[in-house]
């Protein structure tokens, strides 16, 4: 790890290039933050029209995003946006720009702009707060994709639901960073959706998912195969703290692929903890034309501090096994980012990840600097 310190400034003037030429940009929604589900003490489900997390907010999780979150408040002499075309009807969105500095030993260090996929999304009240119809489309770059298409029927009561269509998967936290090992190795992000039904189960503390779909790791297209894969999660949520078990079994044609969870949150004060624990068995592997298969392990351990309004420093901890069976293979990634978000609807970070693992593999040695502006609506 001494190699990490040796390595931490090197690139700051290029750095200091790229936040300069971000903030000349316009950006526009944030993909999930679950430390303020755990700031606040609620469920997914109160901020975004996901009941497991991510994309579209809320009415409430507009107007919580407009009020609380940002260090000032322009007053527009309007009601705050709530994303309401008209009373079936709401929308929103989300870009992020990127500057990027990545250094790897013994390649030459780069620095890149670049958009992050930008997201539309649109919500149908075919029946208000009973049947809703949701779209989550990627439009830009490189052509539209789809991402979420699916129906929701809410019980009466609102303590249970019934999901069909292309979602994401109910497994574990849903982090903002895509690139986590927890989200890499269970290969259940919001990269990979899947085509099937979900069956949620809301009642006080309790908060429970349970989805059956084609198991396609997000390839589009129909499955080819009578295999499926089933993901499933049980929360307790209570006001300062919570914890949770999923688990995940994908029955595929070469070597199945299982994976087991335990998850977790904690506010102490102003600071909010997030954990979580893997352990994958996948069988679908297939090194030198055999196949062998792997029991790997995730782990991620995070930190949330807010400084004060608008001002948030996230310091996180992961560590990655990629097969059991075998020693001196692990990996591990320290990331350090502080969150600024100064009036509504724009947000700033900046941050760096350094990554360690084997000594002679110089790409798990990389380290990135960058800065992103965005914001949300």
């Amino acid at each position: 790890m001494s190699s990490l310190q040796h390595r931490f400034w090197s690139p700051t003037r290029l750095l200091l290039q790229c936040l300069t030429l971000a903030l000349c940009c316009v950006a526009l929604r944030a993909h999930a933050e679950p430390y303020l589900a755990v700031q606040m003490g609620f469920k997914c489900g109160q901020c975004h029209v996901n009941p497991t997390g991510g994309g579209l907010r809320t009415s409430y999780g507009d107007v919580f995003a407009q009020t609380l979150m940002p260090h000032d408040h322009i007053d527009t002499g309007n009601d705050v946006w709530t994303g309401d075309v008209t009373k079936f009807l709401r929308v929103g969105g989300d870009l992020r720009f990127d500057g990027e500095v990545t250094a790897v030993p013994n390649t030459k260090t780069t620095n890149t702009f670049e958009t992050k996929p930008t997201r539309v999304y649109v919500e149908g009240n075919v029946i208000p707060d009973r049947l809703i119809v949701y779209v989550d489309e990627w439009v830009a770059p490189g052509g539209a994709s789809n991402q979420e298409a699916y129906g929701v029927y809410w019980s009466k009561n609102h303590d249970w639901y019934i999901k069909g269509g292309q979602m994401y998967l109910p497994f574990g936290w849903r982090l903002q960073d895509q690139s986590s090992f927890i989200l890499t190795t269970s290969g259940i992000n919001m990269f990979t959706p899947d085509q099937g039904v979900e069956f949620g189960w809301e009642r006080g503390n309790w908060d429970a998912q349970l989805a059956v779909s084609n198991g396609t790791d997000g390839t589009p297209g129909p499955s080819h195969d009578n295999g499926k894969q089933y993901s499933g999660q049980l929360i307790w949520v209570d006001s300062k703290w919570r914890v949770g078990t999923a688990a995940n079994f994908n029955k595929k044609t070469v070597g199945n692929k299982s994976a087991f969870a335990l998850f977790g949150g904690l506010r102490t004060g102003p600071v909010e903890w997030l954990a979580q624990v893997e352990l994958i068995d996948d069988k679908s592997i297939v090194e030198n034309t055999q196949l062998n298969g792997r029991r790997q392990t995730a782990a991620l351990a995070e930190a949330n501090w807010a400084i004060m309004r608008g001002n948030n420093l996230k310091i996180t901890g992961e560590y990655y096994d990629p097969n059991r069976s075998f020693g001196g293979d692990n990996q591990t990634r320290w990331s350090v980012v502080y969150e600024w978000t100064p009036i509504q609807f724009v947000q700033l970070r900046g941050g760096a990840r350094f990554n360690d693992g084997i000594a002679q593999v110089d790409s798990q040695h990389q380290k990135l600097y960058f800065v992103e502006l965005h914001g949300f609506f």
